[in-house]
């Protein structure tokens, strides 16, 4: 069994997967799934388990460089936004952070290598992460 890291072993292998510029998305669980997308299905409750919960556990294996948000987050999820943002900073260093209309976002979702549905049930808390390198 294993003992350390990412214990789910969906998600542990599309981060295994993940490569220099693959995406990964985390959404909350109002999200559209795209069909033909691997979906993680997370959730056991409304906002269980939050963004930030599987982020920071998702950060502990993943480089990222880069992050895609939906604009609309500054006018509904300013606070998760920060929130987000201080977090991704904290526990992965500096990203380029990209946002894009929700439209967009959700076409973008449809070439990633898996969906996370977390519980969160907060307009917009989604994200797309782009691998980096550790070189």
């Amino acid at each position: 069994m294993k003992k350390v890291g990412i214990l789910n072993s969906e998600i542990s292998k599309i981060v295994a997967d993940m490569g220099h510029m693959d995406t990964l998305a985390v959404v909350d669980l109002g999200f559209p799934i795209p069909q033909g997308v691997k979906k993680v299905d997370l959730v056991v409750d409304r906002g269980k388990p939050g963004l930030m919960e599987v982020i920071e556990i998702l950060l502990r294996e993943l480089k990222v460089e880069r992050i895609i948000l939906a604009k609309e987050m500054d006018e509904k999820s300013i606070q998760t936004k920060q929130e987000l943002l201080k977090l991704i900073e904290k526990m992965n260093g500096p990203v380029e952070v990209v946002t894009v209309p929700h439209k967009e976002f959700k076409e973008m979702s449809k070439n990633v290598k898996g969906i996370i549905r977390t519980g969160a049930d907060i307009p917009y808390s989604n994200v797309i992460l782009v691998g980096g390198v550790i070189f």
